[in-house]
Protein backbone atom coordinates (compact mmCIF):
# COMPACT_ATOMS: atom_id res chain seq x y z
CA UNK A 1 0.00 0.00 0.00
CA UNK A 2 2.79 2.89 0.75
CA UNK A 3 4.37 1.89 -2.74
CA UNK A 4 1.21 2.73 -4.06
CA UNK A 5 0.37 5.95 -2.57
CA UNK A 6 4.30 6.85 -4.00
CA UNK A 7 3.64 6.53 -7.19
CA UNK A 8 0.03 8.43 -6.83
CA UNK A 9 1.80 11.12 -5.05
CA UNK A 10 4.01 10.79 -7.93
CA UNK A 11 1.69 11.02 -10.41
CA UNK A 12 -0.31 13.66 -8.93
CA UNK A 13 2.93 16.16 -9.41
CA UNK A 14 2.93 15.24 -12.94
CA UNK A 15 1.10 18.48 -13.46
CA UNK A 16 3.30 20.88 -12.00
CA UNK A 17 6.01 19.17 -13.33
CA UNK A 18 5.13 20.02 -17.13
CA UNK A 19 4.11 23.38 -16.03
CA UNK A 20 7.64 23.93 -14.68
CA UNK A 21 8.94 22.25 -18.14
CA UNK A 22 6.56 24.73 -19.95
CA UNK A 23 8.21 27.73 -18.24
CA UNK A 24 11.81 26.54 -18.79
CA UNK A 25 11.01 26.02 -22.63
CA UNK A 26 9.45 29.38 -22.72
CA UNK A 27 12.26 30.91 -21.23
CA UNK A 28 14.34 28.99 -23.64
CA UNK A 29 12.20 30.45 -26.78
CA UNK A 30 12.75 34.03 -25.65
CA UNK A 31 16.70 33.90 -26.09
CA UNK A 32 15.98 31.95 -29.75
CA UNK A 33 14.97 33.72 -32.86
CA UNK A 34 12.74 30.66 -34.02
CA UNK A 35 9.51 30.24 -32.29
CA UNK A 36 9.30 26.52 -30.62
CA UNK A 37 5.28 26.80 -29.69
CA UNK A 38 4.71 23.97 -32.42
CA UNK A 39 7.68 22.13 -30.98
CA UNK A 40 5.98 22.87 -27.30
CA UNK A 41 2.38 21.67 -28.00
CA UNK A 42 3.65 18.27 -29.48
CA UNK A 43 5.75 17.61 -26.22
CA UNK A 44 2.82 18.40 -24.34
CA UNK A 45 0.58 16.55 -25.97
CA UNK A 46 3.06 13.44 -25.77
CA UNK A 47 3.51 14.03 -21.57
CA UNK A 48 -0.37 14.20 -21.28
CA UNK A 49 -0.50 10.86 -22.94
CA UNK A 50 2.00 9.10 -20.91
CA UNK A 51 0.08 10.68 -17.91
CA UNK A 52 -3.13 9.46 -18.84
CA UNK A 53 -1.18 6.10 -19.56
CA UNK A 54 0.30 6.20 -16.21
CA UNK A 55 -3.11 6.57 -14.46
CA UNK A 56 -4.64 3.79 -16.29
CA UNK A 57 -1.70 1.29 -15.51
CA UNK A 58 -2.35 2.71 -12.05
CA UNK A 59 -6.26 1.81 -11.74
CA UNK A 60 -6.01 -1.44 -13.22
CA UNK A 61 -3.24 -2.29 -10.46
CA UNK A 62 -5.33 -0.85 -8.49
CA UNK A 63 -8.38 -3.26 -8.95
CA UNK A 64 -6.20 -6.24 -9.13
CA UNK A 65 -4.89 -5.42 -5.72
CA UNK A 66 -8.37 -5.54 -4.17
CA UNK A 67 -9.44 -8.24 -6.30
CA UNK A 68 -6.62 -10.42 -4.95
CA UNK A 69 -7.38 -8.69 -1.30
CA UNK A 70 -10.87 -10.51 -1.46
CA UNK A 71 -9.40 -14.01 -2.84
CA UNK A 72 -7.54 -13.48 0.41
CA UNK A 73 -10.53 -13.22 3.07
CA UNK A 74 -12.71 -16.25 1.04
CA UNK A 75 -10.14 -18.72 1.22
CA UNK A 76 -9.59 -17.39 4.84
CA UNK A 77 -13.35 -18.05 5.27
CA UNK A 78 -13.58 -21.33 3.38
CA UNK A 79 -10.45 -22.47 4.96
CA UNK A 80 -12.09 -21.38 8.80
CA UNK A 81 -15.37 -23.61 7.58
CA UNK A 82 -13.70 -26.13 6.58
CA UNK A 83 -11.84 -26.20 9.58
CA UNK A 84 -15.21 -26.35 12.07
CA UNK A 85 -16.18 -29.16 9.60
CA UNK A 86 -13.38 -30.92 10.62
CA UNK A 87 -13.17 -30.40 14.63
CA UNK A 88 -17.16 -31.09 14.60
CA UNK A 89 -16.54 -34.30 12.29
CA UNK A 90 -13.94 -35.23 14.88
CA UNK A 91 -16.52 -34.14 17.64
CA UNK A 92 -18.76 -36.84 16.33
CA UNK A 93 -16.84 -39.54 15.91
CA UNK A 94 -15.21 -39.35 19.77
CA UNK A 95 -19.38 -39.06 20.95
CA UNK A 96 -19.78 -42.35 18.98
CA UNK A 97 -16.51 -43.71 20.21
CA UNK A 98 -17.98 -43.03 23.82
CA UNK A 99 -21.36 -44.38 23.07
CA UNK A 100 -20.05 -47.48 21.79
CA UNK A 101 -17.80 -47.84 24.82
CA UNK A 102 -20.55 -46.76 26.92
CA UNK A 103 -22.32 -49.85 25.59
CA UNK A 104 -19.11 -52.25 25.97
CA UNK A 105 -18.97 -51.47 29.47
CA UNK A 106 -22.71 -52.04 30.14
CA UNK A 107 -22.01 -54.96 28.79
CA UNK A 108 -19.12 -55.93 30.46
CA UNK A 109 -20.72 -55.20 34.02
CA UNK A 110 -23.79 -57.71 33.07
CA UNK A 111 -22.22 -59.99 31.92
CA UNK A 112 -19.93 -60.09 35.23
CA UNK A 113 -22.74 -59.82 37.37
CA UNK A 114 -23.81 -63.31 35.77
CA UNK A 115 -20.97 -64.75 35.93
CA UNK A 116 -20.13 -63.42 39.61
CA UNK A 117 -24.08 -65.23 40.20
CA UNK A 118 -23.22 -68.63 38.71
CA UNK A 119 -19.33 -68.93 39.65
CA UNK A 120 -19.06 -66.72 42.92
CA UNK A 121 -16.36 -68.52 44.38
CA UNK A 122 -14.35 -69.49 40.91
CA UNK A 123 -10.62 -68.68 40.39
CA UNK A 124 -8.86 -68.21 37.23
CA UNK A 125 -5.29 -69.56 36.17
CA UNK A 126 -3.78 -66.29 34.61
CA UNK A 127 0.03 -67.14 35.25
CA UNK A 128 0.71 -70.58 33.10
CA UNK A 129 4.78 -70.63 34.17
CA UNK A 130 6.18 -72.79 36.91
CA UNK A 131 7.01 -71.44 40.41
CA UNK A 132 8.04 -74.90 42.21
CA UNK A 133 5.29 -77.00 40.56
CA UNK A 134 2.57 -74.66 42.24
CA UNK A 135 0.26 -72.76 39.53
CA UNK A 136 -0.52 -68.80 40.53
CA UNK A 137 -4.38 -68.37 40.88
CA UNK A 138 -5.35 -64.86 41.01
CA UNK A 139 -9.06 -63.48 40.42
CA UNK A 140 -9.94 -62.95 36.48
CA UNK A 141 -10.22 -58.84 35.73
CA UNK A 142 -13.47 -57.97 35.24
CA UNK A 143 -13.05 -57.10 31.80
CA UNK A 144 -11.62 -60.09 30.63
CA UNK A 145 -14.88 -62.09 32.24
CA UNK A 146 -17.37 -60.94 29.13
CA UNK A 147 -16.47 -63.41 25.83
CA UNK A 148 -15.04 -61.61 23.28
CA UNK A 149 -17.63 -62.36 20.48
CA UNK A 150 -20.15 -60.00 22.79
CA UNK A 151 -17.12 -57.20 22.88
CA UNK A 152 -16.85 -57.12 19.64
CA UNK A 153 -20.19 -57.23 18.65
CA UNK A 154 -20.57 -54.23 20.64
CA UNK A 155 -17.82 -52.36 18.89
CA UNK A 156 -18.09 -53.60 15.36
CA UNK A 157 -18.95 -50.37 13.07
CA UNK A 158 -22.05 -49.04 13.18
CA UNK A 159 -21.58 -47.94 9.68
CA UNK A 160 -23.36 -50.70 7.39
CA UNK A 161 -20.04 -51.70 5.54
CA UNK A 162 -20.17 -55.34 7.00
CA UNK A 163 -24.10 -55.14 6.75
CA UNK A 164 -24.92 -57.31 3.20
CA UNK A 165 -27.90 -57.89 2.00
CA UNK A 166 -28.60 -59.56 -1.21
CA UNK A 167 -31.79 -58.13 -2.89
CA UNK A 168 -32.36 -54.89 -1.36
CA UNK A 169 -29.63 -52.85 -0.01
CA UNK A 170 -31.06 -49.60 0.28
CA UNK A 171 -32.70 -51.57 3.56
CA UNK A 172 -28.96 -51.09 4.92
CA UNK A 173 -28.97 -47.37 4.10
CA UNK A 174 -32.28 -46.40 5.25
CA UNK A 175 -31.52 -48.15 8.24
CA UNK A 176 -27.85 -46.66 9.22
CA UNK A 177 -29.71 -42.93 8.25
CA UNK A 178 -31.97 -43.55 10.76
CA UNK A 179 -34.83 -42.67 8.05
CA UNK A 180 -38.38 -44.26 9.22
CA UNK A 181 -40.69 -42.54 6.70
CA UNK A 182 -37.75 -43.44 3.48
CA UNK A 183 -38.35 -47.39 5.06
CA UNK A 184 -42.19 -47.42 5.06
CA UNK A 185 -41.98 -45.94 1.47
CA UNK A 186 -39.57 -48.17 0.69
CA UNK A 187 -41.33 -51.34 1.60
CA UNK A 188 -44.85 -50.16 1.02
CA UNK A 189 -43.25 -49.68 -3.00
CA UNK A 190 -41.86 -53.02 -2.87
CA UNK A 191 -44.82 -54.88 -1.08
CA UNK A 192 -45.47 -57.53 -3.49
CA UNK A 193 -41.89 -59.31 -2.21
CA UNK A 194 -42.49 -58.67 1.23
CA UNK A 195 -41.54 -62.24 1.95
CA UNK A 196 -37.65 -61.69 0.66
CA UNK A 197 -38.19 -58.19 3.22
CA UNK A 198 -38.85 -59.89 5.89
CA UNK A 199 -35.93 -61.97 5.63
CA UNK A 200 -33.97 -58.95 4.86
CA UNK A 201 -34.76 -56.12 7.16
CA UNK A 202 -33.06 -58.22 9.98
CA UNK A 203 -30.24 -58.24 9.30
CA UNK A 204 -30.75 -54.73 7.64
CA UNK A 205 -31.19 -53.51 11.40
CA UNK A 206 -28.30 -53.95 12.35
CA UNK A 207 -26.74 -51.11 10.46
CA UNK A 208 -28.66 -48.79 12.48
CA UNK A 209 -27.04 -46.97 15.43
CA UNK A 210 -29.89 -47.59 17.66
CA UNK A 211 -32.46 -50.24 16.11
CA UNK A 212 -34.72 -50.14 18.91
CA UNK A 213 -35.49 -46.48 18.40
CA UNK A 214 -35.69 -47.07 14.59
CA UNK A 215 -38.40 -49.32 14.71
CA UNK A 216 -39.98 -47.17 17.69
CA UNK A 217 -39.66 -44.19 15.82
CA UNK A 218 -41.55 -46.14 12.95
CA UNK A 219 -44.42 -46.67 14.96
CA UNK A 220 -45.59 -42.40 14.88
CA UNK A 221 -47.89 -42.65 12.40
CA UNK A 222 -50.24 -46.00 13.51
CA UNK A 223 -52.59 -43.85 14.80
CA UNK A 224 -54.52 -41.39 12.77
CA UNK A 225 -55.70 -39.04 15.29
CA UNK A 226 -57.42 -36.94 12.52
CA UNK A 227 -59.08 -40.24 11.61
CA UNK A 228 -62.16 -42.12 13.13
CA UNK A 229 -61.91 -45.64 13.91
CA UNK A 230 -64.30 -46.89 11.31
CA UNK A 231 -62.18 -44.75 8.63
CA UNK A 232 -59.23 -46.20 9.42
CA UNK A 233 -60.27 -49.53 8.45
CA UNK A 234 -60.91 -48.32 4.90
CA UNK A 235 -57.90 -46.25 4.34
CA UNK A 236 -55.69 -48.75 2.51
CA UNK A 237 -52.60 -46.60 2.72
CA UNK A 238 -52.76 -46.39 6.55
CA UNK A 239 -53.53 -50.15 6.73
CA UNK A 240 -50.53 -50.70 4.99
CA UNK A 241 -48.48 -48.60 7.49
CA UNK A 242 -50.03 -50.34 10.32
CA UNK A 243 -48.53 -53.37 8.84
CA UNK A 244 -44.96 -52.39 7.89
CA UNK A 245 -45.07 -51.07 11.62
CA UNK A 246 -45.83 -54.79 12.72
CA UNK A 247 -43.49 -56.16 10.31
CA UNK A 248 -40.88 -54.06 11.37
CA UNK A 249 -41.70 -55.02 15.20
CA UNK A 250 -41.16 -58.57 13.96
CA UNK A 251 -37.82 -58.34 12.07
CA UNK A 252 -36.37 -56.39 15.54
CA UNK A 253 -37.45 -59.68 17.26
CA UNK A 254 -35.97 -61.78 15.00
CA UNK A 255 -32.95 -59.74 15.05
CA UNK A 256 -32.69 -60.00 19.12
CA UNK A 257 -33.39 -63.99 18.80
CA UNK A 258 -30.12 -64.06 17.33
CA UNK A 259 -27.91 -62.02 19.18
CA UNK A 260 -25.49 -63.24 22.06
CA UNK A 261 -27.83 -62.59 25.37
CA UNK A 262 -25.73 -59.85 26.80
CA UNK A 263 -26.30 -57.95 24.16
CA UNK A 264 -29.89 -57.65 24.06
CA UNK A 265 -30.56 -55.71 27.26
CA UNK A 266 -27.82 -52.91 25.37
CA UNK A 267 -30.32 -52.89 22.71
CA UNK A 268 -33.66 -52.70 24.42
CA UNK A 269 -31.86 -50.50 27.15
CA UNK A 270 -34.28 -49.24 30.16
CA UNK A 271 -34.81 -45.78 28.04
CA UNK A 272 -35.64 -47.47 25.00
CA UNK A 273 -38.68 -50.16 27.42
CA UNK A 274 -39.50 -46.32 29.24
CA UNK A 275 -40.38 -45.27 25.81
CA UNK A 276 -42.14 -48.33 24.64
CA UNK A 277 -44.22 -48.36 27.41
CA UNK A 278 -45.68 -44.64 26.93
CA UNK A 279 -46.69 -45.80 23.39
CA UNK A 280 -48.39 -49.07 25.13
CA UNK A 281 -49.86 -46.55 27.42
CA UNK A 282 -51.53 -44.52 24.46
CA UNK A 283 -52.59 -47.57 22.91
CA UNK A 284 -54.31 -49.42 25.29
CA UNK A 285 -57.59 -47.27 25.67
CA UNK A 286 -57.84 -47.60 22.08
CA UNK A 287 -58.20 -51.11 21.96
CA UNK A 288 -61.65 -50.44 23.91
CA UNK A 289 -62.97 -48.86 21.02
CA UNK A 290 -63.13 -51.94 18.83
CA UNK A 291 -65.83 -54.29 18.46
CA UNK A 292 -64.38 -58.01 18.84
CA UNK A 293 -66.64 -59.36 16.60
CA UNK A 294 -66.33 -56.97 13.88
CA UNK A 295 -62.01 -57.94 13.56
CA UNK A 296 -62.57 -61.02 13.19
CA UNK A 297 -59.68 -62.43 14.35
CA UNK A 298 -57.57 -60.25 12.62
CA UNK A 299 -57.44 -56.69 14.06
CA UNK A 300 -54.05 -54.91 13.65
CA UNK A 301 -54.19 -52.51 16.54
CA UNK A 302 -54.66 -55.76 18.89
CA UNK A 303 -51.85 -57.23 16.91
CA UNK A 304 -49.96 -54.44 17.14
CA UNK A 305 -50.25 -53.73 20.78
CA UNK A 306 -49.62 -57.13 21.73
CA UNK A 307 -45.93 -57.48 19.35
CA UNK A 308 -45.12 -54.07 21.02
CA UNK A 309 -44.91 -55.85 24.19
CA UNK A 310 -43.61 -58.99 23.01
CA UNK A 311 -40.58 -57.04 21.38
CA UNK A 312 -39.22 -54.56 23.56
CA UNK A 313 -40.11 -57.27 26.84
CA UNK A 314 -42.68 -54.85 28.31
CA UNK A 315 -45.69 -57.24 28.79
CA UNK A 316 -44.96 -57.74 32.67
CA UNK A 317 -46.06 -54.20 33.27
CA UNK A 318 -49.95 -55.19 32.00
CA UNK A 319 -51.93 -57.58 33.57
CA UNK A 320 -51.72 -60.92 31.69
CA UNK A 321 -56.00 -61.89 31.87
CA UNK A 322 -56.69 -58.99 30.35
CA UNK A 323 -54.12 -59.79 27.52
CA UNK A 324 -55.45 -63.04 27.01
CA UNK A 325 -58.77 -61.29 26.28
CA UNK A 326 -56.97 -59.51 23.37
CA UNK A 327 -55.94 -62.95 21.65
CA UNK A 328 -59.62 -63.70 20.24
CA UNK A 329 -59.20 -60.37 18.15
CA UNK A 330 -55.78 -61.54 16.46
CA UNK A 331 -56.58 -65.76 16.60
CA UNK A 332 -56.55 -65.98 12.55
CA UNK A 333 -52.79 -63.86 12.59
CA UNK A 334 -50.80 -66.02 11.35
CA UNK A 335 -48.05 -65.21 14.30
CA UNK A 336 -50.87 -65.41 17.09
CA UNK A 337 -49.19 -69.03 18.57
CA UNK A 338 -45.89 -67.57 18.79
CA UNK A 339 -47.08 -64.11 19.90
CA UNK A 340 -48.87 -65.86 22.88
CA UNK A 341 -45.53 -67.71 24.10
CA UNK A 342 -43.24 -64.77 23.89
CA UNK A 343 -46.04 -63.03 25.89
CA UNK A 344 -45.82 -65.93 28.46
CA UNK A 345 -50.36 -66.46 28.16
CA UNK A 346 -49.39 -70.30 27.10
CA UNK A 347 -51.36 -71.28 30.49
CA UNK A 348 -54.03 -68.79 29.40
CA UNK A 349 -55.35 -70.86 26.04
CA UNK A 350 -57.56 -72.94 27.33
CA UNK A 351 -59.32 -70.23 29.12
CA UNK A 352 -59.17 -68.43 25.29
CA UNK A 353 -60.29 -71.27 23.19
CA UNK A 354 -63.49 -71.69 25.07
CA UNK A 355 -64.30 -67.93 23.88
CA UNK A 356 -63.46 -68.73 20.38
CA UNK A 357 -65.63 -71.55 21.11
CA UNK A 358 -68.66 -69.97 22.98
CA UNK A 359 -68.26 -67.25 19.72
CA UNK A 360 -68.31 -69.64 17.32
CA UNK A 361 -65.08 -69.19 16.20
CA UNK A 362 -64.20 -73.23 16.13
CA UNK A 363 -61.37 -72.77 13.18
CA UNK A 364 -59.78 -70.35 14.81
CA UNK A 365 -60.18 -72.78 18.35
CA UNK A 366 -58.73 -76.12 16.69
CA UNK A 367 -55.90 -73.86 15.41
CA UNK A 368 -54.60 -72.46 18.67
CA UNK A 369 -55.23 -76.32 20.39
CA UNK A 370 -53.53 -77.78 17.81
CA UNK A 371 -50.26 -74.75 18.24
CA UNK A 372 -50.61 -75.57 21.99
CA UNK A 373 -51.02 -79.30 22.16
CA UNK A 374 -54.22 -79.29 23.46
CA UNK A 375 -56.01 -81.53 21.49
CA UNK A 376 -57.46 -83.94 24.37
CA UNK A 377 -59.53 -81.38 26.08
CA UNK A 378 -60.33 -79.95 22.49
CA UNK A 379 -61.01 -82.54 19.59
CA UNK A 380 -60.42 -80.81 16.55
CA UNK A 381 -63.11 -83.44 14.79
CA UNK A 382 -65.37 -82.53 17.84
CA UNK A 383 -65.01 -78.84 17.25
CA UNK A 384 -65.31 -79.06 13.38
CA UNK A 385 -68.61 -81.06 14.06
CA UNK A 386 -70.06 -78.65 16.05
CA UNK A 387 -69.30 -76.31 13.45
CA UNK A 388 -71.12 -77.98 10.64
CA UNK A 389 -73.77 -78.09 13.00
CA UNK A 390 -74.12 -74.36 13.33
CA UNK A 391 -73.16 -73.30 9.54
CA UNK A 392 -75.85 -75.94 8.62
CA UNK A 393 -78.53 -73.84 10.75
CA UNK A 394 -77.35 -70.46 9.07
CA UNK A 395 -78.88 -69.91 5.68
CA UNK A 396 -77.39 -66.75 5.24
CA UNK A 397 -74.17 -67.11 2.81
CA UNK A 398 -71.11 -67.67 4.64
CA UNK A 399 -68.52 -64.08 5.51
CA UNK A 400 -65.50 -63.65 3.21
CA UNK A 401 -62.63 -65.74 4.51
CA UNK A 402 -64.41 -68.09 6.37
CA UNK A 403 -64.43 -71.54 5.83
CA UNK A 404 -67.47 -73.46 4.67
CA UNK A 405 -69.08 -76.24 5.29
CA UNK A 406 -67.81 -78.40 2.62
CA UNK A 407 -63.94 -77.74 3.74
CA UNK A 408 -65.50 -78.19 7.30
CA UNK A 409 -66.36 -81.67 6.37
CA UNK A 410 -63.43 -82.63 4.07
CA UNK A 411 -61.45 -81.67 7.33
CA UNK A 412 -63.38 -83.77 9.44
CA UNK A 413 -62.96 -86.67 7.25
CA UNK A 414 -59.03 -86.03 7.75
CA UNK A 415 -58.87 -85.57 11.33
CA UNK A 416 -61.06 -88.89 11.80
Amino acid sequence: MEDSQSVASLMDSTSSKIQQLQKAFAELESHRAITLNWKWKQLEEHFHGLEKSLKRRFTELEDQERDFETKIVKSKEMLERREKAVVAKEQASLERLQEKRDAAVSAITYALGKHRNSFPDEAVVIDGEDHGGVSVMEDKPPDAMVSEKAVKELTKPSNGENVVVKLYPDLVTLCQKMDTEGLHKFISDNRKNLAVMREEIPVALKAANDPASLVLDSLSGFYNGEMPTSDAKKDANLLGLRRTCIMLMECLSILLANLDEDLIPVIISEDVKERARVIAEEWKPKLDELDVDASSGNSLEAHAFLQLLATFGINSDFDQDNLSKLIPMVSRRRQTADLCRSLGLSDKMPGVIDVLVRNGRHIDAVNLASAFELTEQFSPVALLNSYLAEASKVSSPARPGSTSPGQVCFLCHILQ
